[in-house]
């Protein structure tokens, strides 16, 4: 299956005293880079997310933002207060409301959340890790699958362009032969009207190593082999390819190139500017693939 390396997904749910928030978005990057923006209190468990979501993902720039909602309807006698931090906020509200009328009380709820007024025991730090790695998982899970979607979509337009260019090779390969000896019966006949006496030996062997340059069954070759890789790449590997289509994209340029320079015939430089097209729109959806 194929991957893009763009992808969002989200998702909340109620742990204990807790509502948690994820969201995971991916764009395109040479390496994983995994950025979080969480509470400080997780800050200590970014490595276990680390890892879980490295487990799942290959590549790409990744910010992992998790948000924490303490639930203002709980038993307030059974949670542990900071009882002298409230009162600091009450006495600081007070101080400010003397110099600035406009200013509202605060209300139970602005106090309760508040970072550090509701003090966390260890039973809500374990409630609170295990919501997160619960929640996470299931967030990298649509994850997944919104960039496994886009990587079909990736995976179509790829196989197309590839058809196209089997067409351009197939083309070319067929009519090159005629094409190679009509261009030496003109390229003879230009030599004979210049040279009024020429060595029939001679004008042969300058043209066998004519030849062998303009040759470009090498290159043919090379692009039916490094299309059928991509093709199979695409269909049959699982994983990470992205880098390795990537490198297919040189190699295929690099072929296209060299059909260019060897053009015995307008053909020929279609085909080769034909698949340079091809091959520049494939190289810049491969970017995007994990």
């Amino acid at each position: 299956m194929l991957y893009s390396m763009t992808g969002y997904a989200n998702g909340s749910g109620q742990f204990g005293s807790r509502q948690i928030n994820i969201e995971l978005r991916a764009v395109n990057h040479r390496y994983l880079d995994i950025q979080f923006k969480v509470p400080e209190e997780l800050r200590p468990f970014e490595g276990q997310m680390r890892e879980l979501i490295s487990a799942e993902v290959a590549r790409g720039k990744l910010e992992c933002r998790i948000q924490i909602q303490t639930l203002p309807n709980q038993n307030t006698e059974s949670l542990p207060i900071n009882h002298q931090l409230v009162e600091q906020l009450a006495a600081f509200n007070h101080q400010l409301r003397r110099q600035h009328k406009d200013l509202g009380k605060l209300t139970v709820a602005d106090i309760l959340h508040f970072p550090g007024v509701l003090m966390a025991t260890s039973e809500d730090e374990d409630v609170l890790l295990n919501g997160v790695r619960t929640l996470l998982k299931q967030v990298l899970t649509d994850f997944k699958a919104a960039r496994a979607r886009e990587g079909e979509k990736l995976q179509q337009h790829l196989l197309n362009r590839l058809n196209d260019m089997s067409d351009i090779v197939a083309a070319i390969q067929q009519l090159f032969p005629q094409l190679l000896q009509d261009y030496m019966n003109k390229s003879e006949t230009r030599l004979r009207e210049a040279v009024a006496q020429v060595d029939a030996e001679r004008l042969k062997q300058e043209f066998v190593l004519f030849m062998q340059k303009a040759d470009v069954d090498e290159e043919l070759n090379r692009l039916n082999t490094h299309i059928a890789e991509t093709r199979r790449l695409l269909q049959e590997h699982n994983g990470s390819v992205g880098k390795r289509l990537d490198f297919l994209m040189q190699e295929l340029n690099r072929e296209a190139n060299t059909l260019g320079s060897k053009a015995i015939a307008i053909e020929c430089t279609q085909a080769s500017v034909g698949l340079k097209v091809l091959i520049e729109q494939m190289r810049e959806q491969v970017q995007n693939v994990e």
